[in-house]
């Protein structure tokens, strides 16, 4: 993979707090508040123009659509103490259809995922055998 290539990241959000139809009637979005470490330095390892997961958690927990990095990580504006970061995300695609979690974590080639190893983590890596396994369970074209 060149360094040129985009990551690949997936977010977790209640959709009671913030959720996928809201964030493509906003067109895009500041990803703030984060206040976990491993999380926040996810956030300081995205560059512009990676792609990003939404996972909607709690509520019928699933993956279901597709972002792209719009800014690197910058100060997290809504921080009044600590070193915080945030990055600016924009809506790409509602994914064909959505990726339970219970699928997820039956399926083989997401056995590693720190969606299943790590639930409580807000901002996560994603491999690239993960991210198109994920697209090819979501009926979605790249």
């Amino acid at each position: 993979m060149s360094p040129a290539s985009p990551q690949h990241w997936l977010v977790k959000q209640e959709p009671e707090k913030y959720s996928w139809e809201q964030f493509l009637k906003d067109k895009k979005t500041t990803w703030d508040g984060v206040r976990n470490y491993q999380a926040r330095n996810n956030l300081r390892a995205m560059k512009k123009g990676d792609l990003v997961f939404f996972y909607r958690s709690v509520t019928e927990p699933a993956v279901v659509g597709l972002s792209v990095v719009t800014r690197s990580a910058y100060p997290d504006p809504t921080a009044t103490e600590g070193d915080w970061s945030a990055v600016d995300l924009k809506p790409i695609k509602t994914l064909g259809q959505p990726v339970p979690l219970s699928l997820v974590k039956t399926t083989k080639t997401l056995a590693d995922m720190p969606l299943i190893r790590q639930s409580r983590l807000s901002v996560m890596p994603v491999s690239p055998t993960a991210y198109g396994e994920i697209l090819k369970l979501s009926l979605t074209q790249p």
